[in-house]
């Protein structure tokens, strides 16, 4: 992970999204330090955060604690004025030990200047890797360019089998320009989960939706790692291990027809 979409053997990865599930009053800060600390005990490494999420930069931070050393912290830029986004990088310097390992403009707000002050952050040993992200379709054609800019390393789009928009240009580009990728939604925001599983998914050696899922989510080879969000240190433990079972392309188109 520290070579971000470099070429080279690839490891399928499960990180740890935070959205919704670590925005949590003080109250509850041990909800997200037993998540942490379950799915870091299994391997995870990656965790992905953003200002957009609430309280769950500064969650995250706690939840980490003497661990830091060991996560590639993900998170994000998420303002049209350059002065708050710069405010909001002093608070993630301070919440992540000096450093973030990939920093993100959310949804391109604003990404070309952005990008002028993050590229001399990163030539200052503050910032390892830049990346993009976006949720919608409708802004791929303006991710594509900045993709092609050469500014970035790292994009991150939503794949699921109900969201398939990603495969036909972005996974390509990807590919092709040696760009990490972070699957962000690979479970639908939990809305794929809420169904009954299917027997002929059990019969094909599946546990329950949340593996189907991610077993088809990593067997793309153009993806670098999936992002689900818990809240839960068993789900995170059981998620850890689920991107190193190998998925045959006839078992994941079945997995992709009876979710979508």
């Amino acid at each position: 992970m520290r070579r971000l979409g470099a070429n080279g053997p690839r490891i399928p990865i499960v990180g740890l999204g935070t959205w919704r599930v670590f925005d949590l009053p003080p109250g509850q800060q041990h909800v997200a330090d037993g998540v942490v600390e379950a799915a870091f005990d299994v391997g995870v490494r990656l965790v992905d955060s953003s200002p957009m999420y609430g309280r769950a930069e500064a969650v995250l931070s706690h939840a980490l604690g003497e661990r830091r050393g060991e996560a590639f912290v993900a998170t994000k830029i998420w303002a049209g004025d350059l002065s708050e986004g710069r405010r909001q990088f002093a608070r993630q310097v301070d919440w992540f030990g000096g450093r973030v390992d990939l920093l993100q403009v959310h949804n391109l707000v604003a990404w070309e200047p952005h990008l002028d002050w993050m590229e001399r952050e990163r030539d200052a040993g503050r910032i390892t890797h830049l990346g993009a992200t976006h949720y919608s379709p409708s802004a791929f054609d303006q991710l594509e360019r900045v993709m092609r800019s050469g500014r970035i390393n790292a994009v991150q789009v939503p794949l699921n089998p109900r969201e398939r928009a990603a495969e036909e240009r972005i996974l390509p580009l990807a590919a092709d320009l040696g760009l990490g990728v972070l699957a962000m939604r690979p479970l639908g925001e939990g809305s794929l989960l809420r169904r009954p599983f299917p027997a002929e998914l059990r019969d094909a050696g599946f546990d329950d939706w949340a593996e189907a899922l991610l077993r088809w989510c990593l067997a793309d080879p153009r993806v670098t790692v999936a992002i689900p969000a818990t809240a839960s240190p068993e789900h995170a433990v059981a998620n850890a291990g689920r991107g190193r079972l190998p998925l045959d392309p006839e078992t994941r188109e079945l997995v992709a027809r009876l979710a979508a």
